[in-house]
């Protein structure tokens, strides 16, 4: 039914809008929520410390959690699983996709007020989202796309990366740089599919 109400072409463009709009809506709020607290440290805070401040700036940062979330969601189910076609290594790695931006959400609606929740879905978002790229990456390698298995292996290893670096060296006393970091290659990802998806279906 929503098939036929939206066409195809439709589902997949929603999802790359979708996809685009999520990464610019989340870091927007990011970078506002830290303009209106001052006090926040890139070094000494996390980033989700943000979400618990009153005022302007805890509201702030959740909504731009939660709401990237949901667009990013969409972008993992309409665009997603349709660009990557009937692969059944792509739609696993797709779910685990969909499975980060559901936890996205939950770091968002679960702030620093609910602990333990908190901590449990942070940690699995900046799990799944390579985890999910590199799944993504043997797609893409046995569908003969080496140019965006080459990228999205890159990015899933930007994304580890410095949170591999934090565990062994412990190179910042807090997180919020490695989230930044984490959380910026996986955007490029996303923006560079979504306009892969347009270009899909471009009349």
């Amino acid at each position: 039914m929503i098939r036929l109400f939206f066409g195809s072409v439709r589902l997949q463009r929603l999802g790359a809008t979708a996809g685009i709009a999520s990464p610019v809506l989340a870091f927007a709020c990011i970078l506002l929520a830290i303009v209106s607290y001052p006090k926040f440290s890139w070094t000494s805070n996390a980033l989700s410390d943000l979400g618990v401040i009153k005022g302007l700036t805890g509201p702030l940062f959740d909504f731009g959690l939660y709401a990237s979330g949901i667009l990013g969601c969409i972008f993992a189910v309409f665009g997603l699983f349709n660009y990557i076609g009937n692969s059944f290594i792509g739609k696993v790695g797709s779910s685990f996709f969909a499975g980060a931006t559901v936890m996205l959400i939950s770091i968002g609606v679960f702030n620093e007020s609910f602990s333990g929740t908190h901590y449990a879905v942070s940690v699995a978002f900046f799990l799944l989202s390579p985890i999910s790229l590199f799944i993504l990456t043997g797609a893409f390698g046995l569908a003969h796309q080496a140019r965006t298995a080459v990228f999205s292996v890159a990015i899933g290893v930007a994304a580890a990366v410095p949170w591999v670096l934090q565990f062994a060296i412990h190179y910042v006393p807090n997180v919020a740089i490695p989230e930044a970091v984490s959380g910026l290659a996986v955007s490029a990802w996303v923006i560079a599919l979504s306009f892969g998806i347009f270009k899909q279906t471009k009349n």
